[in-house]
């Protein structure tokens, strides 16, 4: 009876013309990473945030997830390249995107409008209401198909879970698609993850303490980030068996903060 090695070779032999390296694996993926501009977590993420992907920041209020995604945002248009902010609850301050380092003048904000209004040319009222999440969720789509766009965060942040898990895994398989094709980072803020498999990486983001400058005045914020989970590795890094990664880090965050003030 012919081994295993030799039958292997002549079935290589007879497909070699119909189905060229039909036994041969493909070879591994390099994956492009850029730096959220955060040493710590670019550590705990060997090197930072995947290109092309999604990547789900997630985590409670005032969990330094939005901080997450300035640092990232302002290290990309610091580059001179383009970012765009869909801001689905009309949170985001720009003085403090500012402050954080975001090139303004990169950042395209959309400010989703009061659910229930009519979408722009349509005078009557539609069967469906036009809710915020769904504007942002076809300005995410409009613009992952447009391109030319090398960040582009969906602040779910202050979507209830019970809506945003609501939303069809088709459509995150379309984003993660459309990321991949036009080189696009996708950041998903919220409470919790929603893509799932579609994801590259989940972060979650956590609250240490703050740092205050003695009576009410608060210096900074320090924040706890851990990779929930991660599809791939850069090609970067070989993670060898055996190997085991920090899987939490800590950073900071200044501010200057007068609670008399507030």
């Amino acid at each position: 009876m012919p081994s295993a090695a030799a039958l292997r070779l002549q079935i290589e032999q007879d497909l070699e013309d119909r189905f060229p390296s039909a036994l041969t694996p493909s070879p591994r993926t390099i994956h492009e990473v850029a730096s959220t501009g955060i040493d710590a977590a670019d550590k705990l993420l060997d090197g930072g945030l995947p290109i092309g992907a999604i990547s789900e920041i997630v985590g409670p209020a005032s969990s330094g997830r939005t901080t997450f995604a300035l640092s990232f945002v302002a290290r990309r248009t610091a580059e001179a390249r383009i970012c765009a902010w869909i801001d689905v609850q009309d949170a985001l301050d720009p003085e403090s995107a500012a402050a954080n380092g975001v090139n303004l003048v990169q950042l395209l904000w959309i400010r989703c409008r009061d659910a229930g209004t009519n979408p722009p040319g349509k005078s009557r009222p539609s069967t469906r209401p036009w809710t915020r999440l769904d504007q942002a969720l076809r300005a995410t789509d409009l613009l992952l198909q447009a391109g030319g766009f090398a960040a582009i965060v969906l602040d779910l942040a202050d979507i209830a879970p019970e809506d945003a898990i609501r939303i069809p895994l088709a459509t995150w398989f379309r984003y993660r698609q459309a990321a991949d094709r036009t080189r696009c980072s996708l950041l998903v803020l919220g409470k919790r993850a929603y893509a799932q498999s579609s994801a590259a990486i989940a972060i979650e983001c956590g609250p240490v303490h703050a740092e205050d400058a003695g009576g009410t005045v608060i210096h900074g914020f320090n924040y706890e980030v851990m990779r929930g989970r991660q599809r791939f590795a850069p090609g970067s890094q070989t993670i060898r068996p055996g190997m085991r990664k920090p899987p939490v880090s800590t950073w900071s965050a200044g501010t200057q903060w007068d609670g008399k003030r507030a």
